[in-house]
């Protein structure tokens, strides 16, 4: 039988990081007995506010997991970002604070025994592969929904968290970018390309997005290293 409580939204708690010479905004929900955190990386132009985004959220927190949905961008850089275009395609200096904020996951008393997913979509794909690269340790998963994982570069081959590629069937670059990117991932063989019928890049398609975040949720309990159970 599911818990009744996996089927409640868990209250969500505004949270200030630091990372480098700022501070982000962020949403935290941590369920009942949460068995891990799933952070998300938000693609260019998007927020912690993004819906689809928020709605993959909701359905972890259904199956246990704690999210955590930080706007990687200021208020003041989100100003300036609207008229240049520029610090949501700096992937590197992304990907330096997704680091900071799994460093604050790991040292907040309610967070600090958890392991880390990462969940990234569009551009914030390539931030969070990089972040899984370069800081591995604690990392259960990575997935990418509509991802651009090439953005991760020379890091995809040292990713060794388990990835999961979800695109959409009728978004045919992104789909040729993730089947070239997957020839380059973790050479173990735990990483999948899951492709969503009728999904295009945005999956607004009906049942698309349903679809994407429930193949989320299972690939984070196959590796969150605990047993799975109905939700």
């Amino acid at each position: 039988m599911a818990n009744p409580l996996h089927n409640r939204t868990p209250e969500t708690t505004a949270v200030r990081i630091p990372a480098g010479d700022v501070v982000l905004s962020a949403d935290l929900a941590i369920p009942p007995d949460a068995r891990a955190i799933v952070a998300f990386a938000h693609g260019s132009g998007s927020s912690r506010h993004s819906t689809r985004n928020r709605y993959v959220a909701e359905t972890l927190n259904r199956y246990r997991f704690a999210t955590l949905l930080a706007d990687l961008l200021t208020e003041e850089e989100e100003i300036v970002d609207m008229r240049t275009r520029h610090l949501r395609f700096d992937i590197p200096m992304l990907a330096d604070r997704l680091i900071d904020i799994a460093t604050w996951l790991q040292r907040e008393p309610q967070t600090k025994n958890l392991k880390i997913g990462w969940f990234g979509a569009s551009t914030g794909a390539g931030a969070a592969l990089i972040a899984a690269a370069r800081r591995p340790e604690n990392i259960m998963a990575v997935v990418s929904r509509g991802g651009r994982p090439d953005l991760a570069g020379d890091y995809l081959p040292e990713v060794m968290a388990p990835v999961l590629l979800i695109v959409g069937e009728n978004d045919p670059e992104v789909l040729k970018l993730n089947k070239s990117a997957l020839t380059r991932l973790n050479p173990n063989g735990h990483s999948r390309l899951e492709i969503v019928p009728n999904a295009t890049h945005l999956f607004e398609e009906p049942g698309t997005l349903e679809a994407a975040a429930l193949l989320a949720a299972q690939w984070f309990q196959t590796h969150s290293g605990l047993p799975g159970e109905e939700v």
